[in-house]
């Protein structure tokens, strides 16, 4: 046979299909499970209050569903206290039907799905039921267990649906008040961007990113630090949020036959714009803010399309001081913010011990 371009056409479409039909199949899975964790919850949870059960009860519960149903998964007693906690934290604001059926509507609104009037000054009935569903139960715990203002708890669940926030990412974020910060990050958006575009600005770009696949011991070489970022850097998509596409690193500027490079270079959708990264190890300098300007001024002449808005810049740096900042880039007329990256902790000297030295690996293979 053949194998012309219709075919590759061809397979690329049945593949398309088989991914797109292993997304719904894992949506609806993870529907089910909250649904079914949900009720089974609630039902505990009023049986032991009307019964006046003991907490001991859970794993009796739990081995009498062990006889009834051998080898069952997801309902040990440890379990069972987690979905508990889980359909207490959520009933008195929500209504949660119990079988995927019941959820699967055309555009409306969910049947069996339903807010309290409390909450519905803050969330639209239907985008925070996708966004519910559409997270696990690891998640909503975490949330449940480590967030107790609802505003702050719809703001978690909302961010890490529509980010796609692993959990590790969505814990980041909690540990450092994301909600909190939502917004803070050092610019100075408010002179040099339309009112229009400024708070999608403010949403998009964070005060903190999570590098967690860089160890906290290998910062002494900022070229090292973007390596890893472009090796990781779906990962650091997801860190950044909605709508980045990844353009290249160390993206090449030509003025007068004089060559510079940014270090990684982005556009966003939403902001319709050109993003650039520079990445600095250790804490701000004003001069980093000089050398942002100057690229955002060339990319402005030299690579902005006509119909896409001026470039807007980010430092990224081990540390800072915001004063600093604020001095630093409030008389540029260029869009930038600074911000700070954490990344995960230095291997441990007990571990570190035990690894061979970097200089001998590098004798060896020489």
């Amino acid at each position: 046979m053949k194998i012309d371009k219709s075919y590759i056409v061809f397979i690329q479409s049945i593949k398309r299909q088989i991914v797109q039909s292993r997304y719904v199949a894992a949506r609806l899975a993870n529907r089910e499970q909250l649904m079914l964790y949900f009720n089974t919850g609630l039902m505990i949870s009023e049986k032991i209050k009307a019964q006046k059960w003991g907490a001991k009860v859970l794993d009796q519960i739990s081995a009498d569903l062990q006889k009834e149903l051998p080898g069952l998964k997801g309902f040990s007693a440890g379990n069972l206290k987690k979905i508990r906690l889980f359909a207490e934290a959520y009933a008195p604001h929500l209504v949660i039907g119990s079988t995927a059926s019941n959820q699967i509507r055309l555009a409306g609104i969910r049947d069996g799905f339903s807010i309290s009037s409390t909450l519905s000054n803050l969330i639209e009935n239907k985008a925070f039921y996708e966004a519910f569903t559409g997270i696990s139960f690891s998640h909503h715990f975490t949330i449940i267990t480590k967030i107790k203002a609802w505003e702050a708890r719809i703001f978690y669940i909302q961010s890490a649906a529509v980010n796609f926030w692993s959990l590790t990412v969505l814990e980041h974020h909690i540990e450092n008040n994301l909600f909190g910060k939502e917004g803070k990050l050092p610019n100075n958006f408010d002179g040099t961007l339309n009112e229009s575009l400024k708070p999608s600005a403010l949403k998009v770009f964070k005060d903190e990113y999570l590098l967690d696949f860089i160890a906290g011991d290998e910062l002494d070489d900022e070229r090292h630090i973007e390596q890893q970022v472009v090796l990781n850097i779906r990962n650091f998509i997801l860190q950044m949020g909605k709508g980045f596409c990844f353009i290249g690193n160390q993206y090449r500027l030509e003025v007068d036959g004089d060559e510079f490079f940014i270090d990684l270079l982005f556009f966003n959708r939403h902001l319709q714009c050109l993003v650039a990264f520079e990445l600095k190890k250790g804490k701000f300098k004003p001069a980093d803010a000089g050398q942002l300007n100057f690229y955002l001024n060339v990319l402005d002449e030299k690579v902005k399309l006509q119909q896409e808005n001026s470039s807007i810049g980010i430092v990224l740096c081990k540390e800072k001081n915001n004063t600093v900042v604020e001095f630093a880039i409030k008389s540029y007329d260029k869009a930038m913010g600074v911000a700070t990256y954490k990344t995960s902790k230095q291997t441990p000297e007990s571990i570190k011990n035990l690894l061979p030295n970097p200089n001998a690996i590098a004798n060896l293979i020489k």
